[in-house]
């Protein structure tokens, strides 16, 4: 796994709020990018949100924490590399 921010690969940091989540972003827990990606949907959710139905708010949310665990799971840079190799098989073959 290349190295990052976070450390160890298997850590997750606490996630119970928006702003562990917002600061696991921020620390570099998840993929380039998602701190600020975070934000602006956040942002937009909330801006757009019928006061008395946040679930955008909450699918963002769940969206982001998932891509945390993703990206901390030690495994998937391997995964990530064995499909992008199965593609380029597969192009190789058809071409």
């Amino acid at each position: 796994m290349t190295t990052d921010a976070a450390g160890s690969g298997s850590h997750l940091p606490p996630m119970r709020t928006i702003g562990q989540v917002r600061a696991a972003l921020i620390m570099g827990y998840s993929f380039p990018g998602d701190a600020d990606d975070f934000e602006a949907e956040l942002a937009r959710e909330i801006n757009h949100a019928d006061p008395a139905d946040l679930s955008g708010v909450v699918r963002l949310v769940e969206e982001f924490r998932g891509r945390i665990i993703a990206r901390q799971d030690p495994g998937f840079d391997a995964a990530v590399s064995a499909a992008v190799a199965d593609i380029q098989a597969t192009r190789g073959t058809s071409q």
